[in-house]
Parts: C-alpha cells; structure tokens; sequence
C-alpha cells in the first residue's frame, strides 16, 4: 500500500510541476516573444545573408544548415510568422538552381550528414509545390539508392568511414527517407528504414544502462573500436540526441499500420527512462558523456539537453512514452534556459555551452576517448545547438496548452469534400482542404493549431454514421462536391442527416465551413444545415480585386464570446446566412449574419460561409502582418474545443 501512496505522490508531483510550468509559459507568451521567437531572431540575425558568416569559410551544403533551418521552420509552424519561411527559402536557394541542381552537393561522397538538409527541400516542395526542390530531393533520394552499407544493411556514416554506423546518421538519414517515401509513396522504402534503427540499436545498445554507444565498427577495424564488439568506448551525450530525435520526427511519416512501427516506438520506449534516469537532478540537464558524471573534467552539454527536451516533450505529444516523461523535459529546459541563455547588452539572446564538434576517425585522429569527448571545443552560438533549441522550445510551447483539449478528437470530412488530383508522381491523391495538405489549399496549419491544444486529428473518407461518428467530439464538413469539382459528387443524404444531427444532439460539435455561391452544392448541404436553423445563402460577398486585401477585412467587436485575441479577420468571397431558431448570428457586418452557432441537445453548430483557414491564408506567407487569421484559427479552435462536454 505504502509503494502506491508514494507512485501516486510522485505522479502528483510531477503534474504540479508540469502545471506550474505551462502557466508560467503561458503568461510569459502573453506578455514577451517566446524563447524560440528571440532564439530566431538570434539566427537569422548571425545568418542573414549567407550561411558562412565568417570570411575564411566556405558557404556550402551542410547538415548544421539543415539542423538550423528546421529549428527555424519549427518556429514558423508555431506562430505562422511568414519571415521564418522568407528564412529558410532564401537559404535554401543560395544553394538550390532552377534544375534543381545543389551547389557544393556531391552524391559521390557518400556522406549520410549531406541527406539531412533535404528535409528543408521536401518542405519547400511540399509547400510552394515548385519541381526545382523536388528534383534537388531526388539527388538525395538517389544517394541513399546507392550509399554503401553494412553487410546487413545499415548506412556507412560516410564513405571515408567504411563500415561504421554512428547515431548521428539516423537522423541525418532517416527523416528524410521517411518523408520522402510518404511524400512520393515509395511503400516499400518503410522496411528499409525501420532496419536502420533496429540494427543501430541491436549493435550499439548497453543493456546495463540502457544507453546507446556513439558508434559501431563492423570490421572491428578501427582503432577507436572494441575488438570484440566494434563499439567505441563512450556514451556521448548529443549522439543520443540525434537518435531520439531521428526516432520522434521519422514516426511522423511512418504508416500508423506498417508492422515495424511498434518496434520504433518500442525502441523510443526503452531509450526514454536510460535519458531520464542520467539526467542530473539538481540542474536537470546532461553531461558531455553521460555516464561519467563525477569524472574530472565533465561537463553539462547544451545540445544534447534541446535534444533530450525536443525528443521527450514530443514523444509525450505523440503518445509515445507514458505522460511523465513531459515532466523530465520540462525539468531540462528549465535547466537550459537558467545556464545556458544569455542574453546580452543589445537584447540579443544567445545560446552558450554547445561543444563544437566530436566523431571518430579522421586526421588527427579522434579515438572516441573520455579524454577526447571532454577536450573538445565548446562554443556559443554553434547552429547545431541553435536548431535543436528551437526545436526544444517549440515543442515546450506547443505542451503549455495541450491539457485543453487532451483527449478530443476533431474529424475532417473526406467524403462530401472528395475532390482528387494526379501529383507529381501521377498518383490520384485527395486534395484541397486536407490535414495533410501543406501547399495553399491545404488545413496542415489548422490541423497543427488543434494538436497543439491536445486534440488529436483524423479524417473521415466514407458516408457519416452513428458508429463511425462515435468517438469523435469535433466533426467538420468543408466546401461540399459540385459536379464540376468530382465527376460523382457524394451530395448530404437524409440518412447522413440523421446520424449527424442525432450525433449533435448527444454532445457532438459540428463545424459548417461554406463557400460562396459557383464554388459549392448548397441544396443538398442546406438540408443538413437547416435542422440547426441555418441556409447557406446563394450569394457571395466580400470581393477582393487581385491583393486589395483591405478589401476583404472585418473587424472583431470588443468582447467576442469567440475571437477573443484577433480583431483583423480576413474573409474573401463568401456566402452570407439566413437564420431560424435555434441559431444565432455570431458575426454580423453591414446588415449580413457571416457567422452563426447554434445549440442542439447537449452539441453545439459553427457555421462560417468560407473554408477559411486554408494555409494560404494562415501561415503568413500572403496576407500582411495586419491580419489576425492565424490567431481566428487558434481563438476559433480553442472554443470549438471548449464546447464539447466533457468525456462521461
């Protein structure tokens, strides 16, 4: 009984800690730019106009960029501030040609380090959906079709390093491989890179500490390696970041049905408590070489600490690890915000205690000692550590207010919006207003905005029914088919009418995202919206000539149950309302109801005239700065949320 009271105390504990600390997040957010947003600044301010910003350098490819520029896109999905991705095109363009051609890029070198930097390729295609980026990815692809390997199969860290693979190539190579297969549905490419991880930790896992060493010699060759096992000697604390955090970002792309997705998260899981238990519990962070805290020499480490935090707070999100995981993440960036920011006399933040560089090999010769691990030069500012902080950061922010909607589901409808399109590939692919969609028309910034609530998110791509409905708290239907979109529209039947509204009733939270009149079925969606009291009007309102987006501006009244932090909304071409009982007008502008709820049962209806919070205009890279739908998206999301009752 004792050894229950003392689990539950701690479990108490950890999420009193855990509250104390999203409140302080929150309001601090509230009142100054969040540590990611200065951090930011930091880099694009050291970084601005070329990527080697000291005279003697060599601007040239390299996985420290990639690193840095994902910190920085991190950044920009958390706050949908278009000049981090001005940022990060304009670095990656320094080096990209119009035929896609990468400048200082040789596939030769067989240099897995060299594939991390794709990443940012990938989310430039993915986004701009301009070819130069996807063929520039595909000299990466193309790499890792013939990089030399182990004989079971493992990615050599380099050519000049044969037959060795370090933790660091996992994250240099396996994110990107995970995306790219996604992205360019290459199925079979999933096996591949589960083995990699499999094989990584099959060689190179202490089963006494449950640490990863830094790397493994399969000839045994090296002088760095164990003659018996090939390992080398120490557990460096940042290459069992890159691992971590190779592990958190690959499942995001991995299928939820693949079979070796739970031997990933498996390998997550028994690598979470070895991280958890070296942290120091004083200062909550890591040492240099993990194991050896008291030896000489020894010191707290920077990037491994971003890493740990990064890969243990979105693990948690994920649903990886168990919740009190978050916990130790929130210890260690504590930990690194009271020893290792500065901010100096200009206001510029800076980042110290990240050690330069560490490997195996090479001229001189790196013999993976103790002495050689604690030797090497730290430095303030080093990109590595810059990207793995802000990605610490964002997923620290993203945890602050994630006991909103914890164990909600919110639902996007595939079904009545069905519309289809050939990519680059020539597969036939859903699009516009998908989760999955980061290009224009996509909603992956509003799918993004409701996790970082806690929501979960998923699609629905049959007809509605009570059974599949179940579990769902937040349904949304967008821009129902016309013929003109789908050759055979899947219009709103009496039998969807009925399981949607008795859903409602029992508690469901239903989301009407219109469109303007020529640009969606309005007669068989107003059979559906009318047992809630709401027409569509066949009308379209606020027009706006080319980028005349004043045009399109409404204003916020003080004191919206709704949007309570945006006052400049941004609506172009809708439809306007008609309402009966039980809706009311939430919105109106110059005589016409925009927006409108209603409550039934134990539910409640939003219904908006436009889809709204497509990317195109949410993530800052159209509209100016003056507008607030980023902040609608957020304010919206949190009160949909809010209107669901809580789980029985």
């Amino acid at each position: 009984m004792r050894r229950k009271t003392t689990a539950m105390k701690i479990t108490l504990r950890s999420l009193f800690v855990s509250l104390l600390v999203s409140l302080y997040l929150i309001n601090a957010s509230a009142q100054t730019p969040s540590w990611s947003e200065r951090m930011a600044a930091t880099a694009m301010t050291k970084w601005k106009d070329s990527w080697a910003n000291q005279p003697e350098q060599q601007e040239r490819w390299s996985y420290e960029q990639g690193v840095l520029l994902k910190g920085i896109e991190n950044a920009w999905l958390n706050t949908a501030d278009g000049k981090y991705f001005a940022f990060i095109q304009h670095s990656i363009d320094r080096f990209v040609n119009d035929d896609g051609t990468i400048k200082t890029y040789k596939l030769d070198e067989y240099n897995i380090d060299n594939i991390n930097e794709g990443k940012l390729l990938l989310t430039l295609f993915r986004v701009t959906e301009k070819e130069k980026y996807k063929k520039a990815a595909d000299q990466l692809r193309e790499q890792l079709t013939t990089h030399p390997r182990t004989h079971e199969g493992g990615f050599w860290h380099k050519k000049i390093y044969p037959y060795q693979m370090w933790l660091d190539g996992l994250y240099m190579g396996e994110p990107f491989y995970a995306e790219y297969a996604a992205t360019f549905h290459e199925d079979s490419a999933f096996d591949d890179i589960a083995r990699q991880f499999i094989w990584m930790e099959a060689h190179a896992r202490d089963p006494k500490t449950g640490l990863l060493y830094h790397g493994w010699d399969e000839s045994k060759q090296q002088r760095w390696a164990n003659p018996q096992t090939g390992l080398s000697p120490e557990f460096w604390a940042r290459a069992i970041g890159w691992y971590a955090m190779a592990l958190v970002d690959t499942l995001d792309y991995f299928p939820e049905n693949h079979p070796q997705r739970a031997a990933l998260i498996a390998i997550l899981n028994r690598l979470a408590p070895a991280i958890e238990k070296y942290q120091d519990p004083k200062a909550g962070l890591w040492y240099q070489v993990l194991d050896k805290q008291k030896e000489k020499g020894n010191y707290f480490e920077a990037s491994a600490a971003c890493m740990f935090v990064y890969a243990l707070a979105k693990g948690v999100r994920r649903g990886y690890p168990p919740e009190h995981y978050l916990s130790a993440a929130q210890k260690g960036y504590q930990g690194i915000l009271n020893r290792f920011i500065k901010t100096d006399a200009n206001g510029q933040v800076n980042l110290e205690g990240t050690v330069g560089g560490a490997g195996r090999g090479g001229n001189p010769y790196r013999d993976g000692s103790y002495q050689y691990y604690i030797g090497e030069k730290i430095v303030e500012n080093d990109p590595k550590g810059i990207g793995a902080f802000l990605m610490a950061s964002s997923e620290i922010e993203m945890n602050a207010n994630r006991a909103i909607g914890k164990g909600k589901t919110v639902t996007l409808d595939y079904f009545f919006n069905a519309e289809t399109k050939k990519d680059i590939t020539g597969r036939v692919v859903p699009w516009h207003y998908k989760w999955e969609e980061r290009a224009n028309g996509g909603y992956s910034l509003w799918g993004r905005v409701f996790r970082s609530f806690g929501a979960n998110t998923k699609s629905l791509t049959e007809a509605p029914t009570a059974a599949n409905l179940k579990g769902t708290d937040i349904y949304i239907i967008v821009d129902p088919d016309t013929p003109q979109e789908s050759e055979h529209p899947n219009y709103i039947e009496a039998t969807h009418v009925k399981a949607i509204t008795d859903w409602v009733k029992a508690g469901g939270v239903l989301v009407f995202m219109g469109n303007d009149f020529g640009n969606m079925e309005f007669d068989h969606f107003n059979q559906l919206a009318k047992q809630f009291g709401i027409q569509f009007n066949k009308d379209s309102r606020n027009k706006v000539p080319g980028n005349d987006f004043e045009k399109g501006l409404l204003l916020v009244p003080d004191g919206h149950p709704i949007f309570k932090t945006s006052k400049r909304l941004y609506l172009k071409e809708i439809s306007t309302f008609t309402l009966t009982p039980p809706a009311k007008s939430v919105f109106n502008d110059k005589g016409d109801v925009l927006m409108a709820v209603a409550k039934l049962g134990r539910g409640t209806v939003f219904a908006v005239g436009d889809p709204w919070f497509y990317n195109e205009y949410l993530d800052g890279r159209k509209l100016p700065p003056t507008f607030d739908n980023y902040k609608a998206a957020r304010d919206l999301s949190k009160w949909l949320i809010l209107q669901s009752p809580a789980k029985r």
